[in-house]
């Protein structure tokens, strides 16, 4: 059945519009919702994935097809990935203003999270929590971008005063069986493994952790042992400045 049939036009409920301006035409394409990010990250690389018709539109409500010739002329090429790859790129995504302002609180809630579980305050040596970074963004009236990836924005903000650290610890637990259970809880919430010690009558393990990690270390112990299992900040180790995601 031919698209530009009225029965086939798309309900604009249920797809996600990309637009681009080029060549003094308008082009659209008609995608999944939530795949554009997903594509623009990285994190979906399938054109079939992402797009819900394999075409590209002058108008997507009404199902009007760009000739080739129009998509010739503004692209210089009729083929059509690469032609959809550009306005996948390039283009607007078109949103509601509800999908806009939740995209932006994710996104900002998103970046606050990873500068607060990666980085510490380089005068006092301690973590920042994600409200702290929330407020200091919003004083400094931080704007996000919806339609490129937290990491790429991570890298050029400077929020507030920050250093990349790493936590040294010691947990011990007094029972082997016991701290071998707690250890399946523990090993994901780890960045690196220095030292393990099951012999004796109990557990220890030493670590390093990044920041944001050690209150859900702490209470995991606290819950998981009832109280008896040891947390020991051995160090707080600084880490070279600049990429804080890595």
């Amino acid at each position: 059945m031919p698209i530009n049939q009225p029965s086939n036009q798309i309900k604009l409920t249920n797809v996600s519009i990309v637009r681009l301006r080029k060549g003094g035409k308008r082009f659209e394409i008609a995608c999944y919702k939530n795949k554009v990010l997903e594509w623009r990250n990285g994190v979906e690389t399938d054109l079939d994935n992402v797009l819900q018709i394999n075409n590209v539109f002058l108008n997507v409500s009404k199902g009007q097809v760009a000739p080739k010739d129009d998509l010739q002329k503004a692209f210089k090429t009729e083929d059509l990935n690469k032609i959809v790859e550009e306005i996948l790129k390039k283009g607007e995504l078109q949103v509601s203003e509800r999908e806009r302002s939740n995209q932006i609180d994710n996104t900002y809630r998103e970046i606050a999270t990873i500068v607060a579980e990666k980085c510490v305050n380089p005068e006092t040596k301690r973590p920042y929590t994600v409200t702290m970074i929330e407020k200091a963004m919003g004083e400094l009236h931080m704007s996000v971008k919806t339609n490129r990836s937290t990491k790429s924005q991570l890298q050029e903000k400077k929020i507030i005063p920050i250093a990349r650290a790493q936590m040294r610890l010691r947990i011990t637990i007094p029972n082997v069986k016991e701290g071998k259970r707690v250890r399946e809880k523990l090993v994901p919430l780890i960045a690196q493994t220095e030292d393990e010690n099951f012999d004796g009558d109990e557990y220890e393990l030493l670590c390093t952790i990044d920041p944001g990690q050690y209150r859900t270390i702490s209470e995991l112990l606290q819950s998981d042992t009832k109280g008896k299992g040891q947390l020991e900040l051995l160090s707080l180790n600084d880490t070279s400045e600049g990429d804080i995601h890595s």
